[in-house]
């Protein structure tokens, strides 16, 4: 089964008008959606897009806002295209860490359907990765609900770009060790943090931590896929394009190029996240 673990969904009224007034406090978003680059995507664009590259299922979710509210709505329409399309479509859920009321949304939405959190933006939604007491209740929610959490992270050297934050692999390391019973996804390869595994302690800490593809062939060769393998971490990577911004089928000389077996090709694509879900259960 293939599996794109990494697709961004937007409400049509959002993608219709970027600048409304509801959205004017957001400025992590309308940074990033004034970016030439950029893109958006209803859950009809996603549909055509896992057809076109052959894939089974997607896992899509809103923008993380800082707006509890906001994260809401674009949670209402996460779940209306779940179950719009339950066979192609796995919903997570954005939700805003310093809301006090963040345990309530993430039940309504566990509830609806939805089995994951993320794609959380630290930066962008001002909440700080190494502070336990603000990310306990996220921890304990997840733990009830057996969801993982997905986090937007970056590497800390190179060339800027639209969507670069400032969040650093130690404070990614402290979160992670406040959340070690919670799978973490750490999107774009882990701003690099993958490479520190081959240190005995990274390694044992980074066991329930896994790194998905999205925009990797914007930032490293394709010879990550052999290091990862190289690390014994191979099982840990999912596919994630982060479309709409890349479509799937981009990925495809990626792969060709990292001399990698079809089987972990084949894992990377889909296999790993199930089992990553199957460990959640157990």
């Amino acid at each position: 089964m293939k599996i794109d673990c990494h697709m961004h969904i937007t409400p049509p009224d959002i993608i219709n008008n970027p600048n409304a007034k509801f959205l004017e406090n957001e400025t992590y978003f309308k940074w990033l959606s004034a970016s030439k680059i950029n893109k958006f995507a209803t859950g009809n664009d996603i549909i055509d897009e896992l057809n076109n590259a052959n894939f089974d299922k997607g896992v899509v979710f809103g923008f993380g806002f800082k707006d509890p509210s906001l994260c809401k709505y674009v949670n209402d329409y996460t779940i209306e295209q779940i179950q719009k399309y339950p066979d192609k479509l796995i919903g997570f859920m954005v939700i805003q860490p310093n809301d006090p009321h963040m345990a309530t949304e993430i039940e309504r939405c566990a509830n609806a359907g939805l089995v994951g959190i993320g794609e959380l933006f630290p930066e962008g939604q001002n909440f700080d990765l190494t502070k336990i007491h603000s990310t306990s209740q996220l921890n304990e929610c997840c733990s009830k609900f057996n969801l993982p959490i997905l986090l937007h992270t970056n590497e800390n050297i190179g060339h800027n770009y639209v969507g670069k934050t400032k969040t650093t692999l130690q404070e990614l390391e402290i979160f992670i060790k406040n959340h070690t019973h919670t799978p973490i996804i750490l999107a774009h390869m882990g701003g690099g943090l993958l490479f520190f595994e081959c240190m005995k302690e990274i390694h044992k800490l980074c066991e329930n931590v896994y790194y998905d593809t999205a925009a990797l062939l914007f930032l490293y060769e394709a010879t990550i896929y052999q290091i990862a393998k190289q690390l014994n971490i191979e099982h840990k990577i999912l596919f994630g394009s982060d479309y709409p911004l890349v479509q799937i089928n981009k990925y495809d000389k990626g792969f060709a190029d990292s001399r990698l077996d079809d089987k972990i090709i084949n894992d990377i694509k889909g296999n790993n996240l199930l089992n990553m879900f199957t460990s959640l259960l157990n």
